[in-house]
């Protein structure tokens, strides 16, 4: 199953956020977002890619 959208990558690092706020550890807060935000690039440029392809 491809993951083009980034979903698993935002669904993970929100949970890494979570996680990191919960106990504390602000680098492991940090590795949420980031993983999140590594998740909306893929979301959108498979958004682009599609547009393209129309």
């Amino acid at each position: 199953m491809s993951d083009k959208h980034g979903l698993k990558d935002k669904v993970a690092g929100k949970l890494k956020e979570v996680e990191g706020k919960v106990t504390g550890d602000k680098a492991r807060e940090l590795e949420g977002k980031a993983q999140q935000a590594k998740g909306k690039v893929k979301d959108k440029a498979t958004k682009v890619k599609e547009d393209l392809e129309d």
